[in-house]
C-alpha cells in the first residue's frame, strides 16, 4: 500500500507484518527498511500483546495458557508482526490472531496521511468471548541527531529484561525500558531532516536506544508482560482501539 501527500512518501507492507515499511518526509527516509531480522526493521503492530510476555505464559480467569516462544525463553511482539494481512477495499488492513492465539479474535488497521502528519490505528476484536490483550507499535527509527524524551515515571526490569512491577524515577540512558507518566510527546531530530513529534492514546513507552544505528521508541496500551501487570479486556462489541501519530515539521 503505498500513500503520498506533497512531499511525503508512505510505504505499508501488507505480505510483512502489515508494517510501515518507508516514510519518507522531503526525501529523507526516517525507518530502517530492511533487516534479516523481522523485528529489526520498519515499524510493525504488535498484536494482540506487545514486548515479552514471560516466558510464553499467563493466567486468565482460571485459565492457564502457553503462547508460543519467539524469543527464548519468552514470547514477544505477538501473532501478527511476520504474517500477512489482507488489505480491504475501505482502504483498512484485517488479519485474524492466528492459530497459537488461544482466543480467536481479528485485528484491523487504518492509515490517514496529511502533508504534515500520519495516524495509524489498531483496532482488536472479538466478537465471540472476552480476552485479553495489550497492542502497541515498534518503529526503528534511523539514529537521529537527537532524541527528546522525559518521564516520570519507569518499570524496574530484573534480568530478563521484563518489568518487576515496581515504578522507580527514570534513571539517564541508554534505555532498554518501559516509561509512564510522559511529561511531553517524544521528538526525533535528524540533520537535514523533518522533526518528528510522536503522540498516542497509549499510556507506555518503550524506548530502546543501544543500538548504534537505529532508536525505537515504541507506545503501548500496556506495559511488557501486562498480561499480569496490567491486564486489558476485549469483548464483543468492545474491541481495544489505539493511535499512533507522526507529526512533522
Amino acid at each position: 500500500m503505498e500513500l503520498s501527500a506533497r512531499a511525503v512518501r508512505v510505504s505499508i507492507d501488507e505480505f510483512a507484518g502489515g508494517r510501515l515499511a518507508s516514510l519518507q518526509v522531503n526525501g529523507h527516509e526516517l525507518l530502517i527498511t530492511s533487516s534479516p531480522d523481522p523485528m529489526g526493521w520498519g515499524s510493525y503492530p504488535m498484536i494482540p500483546w506487545a514486548g515479552r510476555v514471560r516466558k510464553g505464559r499467563f493466567t486468565f480467569r482460571g485459565g492457564e495458557y502457553q503462547l508460543p516462544i519467539n524469543m527464548a525463553p519468552h514470547s514477544i511482539h505477538g501473532t501478527c508482526f511476520t504474517r500477512p494481512w489482507e488489505t480491504n477495499d475501505d482502504g483498512t488492513m484485517s488479519i485474524d490472531l492466528g492459530p497459537s492465539w488461544p482466543f480467536g479474535g481479528h485485528a484491523v488497521q487504518r492509515f490517514d496521511l496529511t502533508k504534515d502528519r500520519l495516524i495509524c490505528t489498531i483496532e482488536v476484536h472479538n466478537d465471540v468471548r472476552t480476552m485479553p490483550a495489550f497492542v502497541g507499535w515498534h518503529p526503528w527509527f534511523r539514529r537521529p541527531v537527537s532524541l527528546s524524551f522525559a518521564a516520570k515515571k519507569m518499570y524496574l526490569r530484573d534480568e530478563e529484561y521484563i518489568p518487576s512491577g515496581e515504578l522507580i524515577s527514570p534513571p539517564v540512558g541508554p534505555w532498554d525500558d518501559c516509561f509512564t507518566e510522559v511529561v511531553a510527546p517524544p521528538r526525533l531530530s535528524w540533520v537535514g531532516g523533518p522533526t518528528l513529534t510522536l503522540t498516542s492514546t497509549c499510556d507506555y513507552w518503550v524506548v530502546y536506544d543501544q543500538p548504534t544505528h537505529a532508536i525505537c521508541v515504541e507506545p503501548q496500551t500496556g506495559p511488557p508482560d501486562a498480561f499480569t501487570l496490567d491486564p486489558q479486556l476485549v469483548e464483543p462489541g468492545k474491541p481495544l482501539v489505539a493511535t499512533m501519530t507522526y507529526t512533522w515539521e
